[in-house]
Order: structure tokens, then C-alpha cells, then sequence
């Protein structure tokens, strides 16, 4: 059961990133958004401690941003999507199950009855 909001509480105000991109209740969009702002972190430091080159960094660190957090994106989605295609067929599976359990349909009886043969 859902926790019941207190009426003395304020409504809380979904963060949108950019306006479009509701991190709270998008699937993998926090997540990958953190991972691009470390990569972005990472890729510009290392770039400039390399190079000393100030501006060539910051497009280093905006590229890898970028790349991050679409790499960490399409990975986390694609996972998501699987086990989403995973749940479904285990749900399938147990109604199936629930429904055919005991009927001369249920796929074990039939092996028990040709292994008792």
C-alpha cells in the first residue's frame, strides 16, 4: 500500500530537466544522468591534466557527458526492457499454471503419466 500523503504536507513538484525530461519517474534517467555528469567530470580533468588546454577540455568534458550518459542510457533501458519481456512470460507461465493445474491440459501430468509407463 502507498503511503498516504499528510494534507498539512505540500504537493511535491516532479524535477524536470530541460522541461521534458522527468527524472523522478523516468526509468534509468537519474542514473544515467549521474554517471554523465562523473564522465563529464573525469573526461575534462583527465583531458586537462593532460594538455593544460582550458577550452579544449570543457568540449572534452561536454563530449563525454554526452557519450556517458547515452552509453549508460540505452544500456539501462535496453536491461529494462528485458526484464520487463521477462516478467511478462514468468506471469504468463504462472497463470497458465494456476489455469491448466490438475486438467488433463497440464503439460506435467502428461510426463508423469509416460515416466509411470
Amino acid at each position: 500500500m502507498a503511503a498516504a500523503r499528510e494534507p498539512h504536507e505540500p504537493e511535491k513538484k516532479p524535477f524536470k530537466l530541460l522541461g521534458i525530461l522527468d527524472v523522478e519517474n523516468t526509468p534509468c534517467a537519474r542514473e544515467s544522468i549521474l554517471y554523465g555528469s562523473l564522465g563529464s567530470v573525469v573526461a575534462g580533468l583527465g583531458h586537462f591534466l593532460v594538455t593544460s588546454r582550458i577550452r579544449r577540455s570543457c568540449d572534452v568534458g561536454v563530449g563525454g557527458f554526452i557519450l556517458v550518459t547515452l552509453g549508460c542510457w540505452f544500456h539501462c533501458r535496453y536491461n529494462f526492457a528485458k526484464q520487463r519481456i521477462q516478467e511478462r512470460i514468468a506471469r504468463e507461465g504462472i497463470k497458465n499454471k494456476i489455469l491448466y493445474e490438475s486438467t488433463h491440459l497440464d503439460p506435467e501430468r502428461k510426463i508423469e503419466s509416460s515416466n509411470s509407463n
